[in-house]
């Protein structure tokens, strides 16, 4: 909301200014991701996945046979987030983790058959933000730089605090 000097602020208990909830980019990115997860909702329980699940299933399309480690950064998730939803994929028969030949204290996680044959199912998953976003009339590759560049920004000053 905008006043007649800029963006409207609310007073908190030591009277300083803070910006209404509407005016948080913080909420704004936290309920976008909110609505990305509604709308795959549909798609993804045909699949029998949660989204986490469903971006684990992604980075081993990707390429499989990475490490625990590998899937764990490139999703951000730590080891106690990530191990959880891994064993549910297993128990689901879409994935198998077995201890590396050359160091043992590396897991390794591969696809089984069906971990592959879902990938072909998801296709509608993986088209249905595209065309919501292109519907929005939103610049996808403009947007999706500018919140990587964000993310990034956000990670560094994380680090610097660290």
């Amino acid at each position: 909301m905008q006043g007649a000097t800029g963006p409207t602020m609310a007073s908190d208990a030591k009277g300083e200014g803070i910006r209404n909830l509407d005016e948080q980019l913080c909420f704004a990115v936290y309920s976008t991701a909110h609505a990305f997860n509604r709308l795959y909702r549909p798609f993804l329980t045909e699949l029998g996945l949660t989204y986490p699940q469903f971006l684990a299933m992604l980075v081993l399309w990707e390429r499989d046979g990475q490490t625990v480690t590998a899937i764990g950064d490139r999703l951000m998730l730590d080891s106690g987030t990530l191990t959880p939803l891994l064993k549910r994929l297993e128990a689901s028969g879409l994935i198998a983790r077995a201890r590396s030949r050359d160091d043992e204290r590396r897991v390794l996680v591969h696809l089984t058959a069906e971990g592959r044959a879902l990938r072909g199912k998801a296709g509608a998953a993986r088209n249905a933000v595209p065309c919501a976003v292109e519907d929005s009339g939103v610049e996808k590759e403009r947007l999706l730089a500018d919140v990587l560049s964000l993310r990034g920004a956000l990670r560094r000053a994380v680090e610097a605090e660290g």
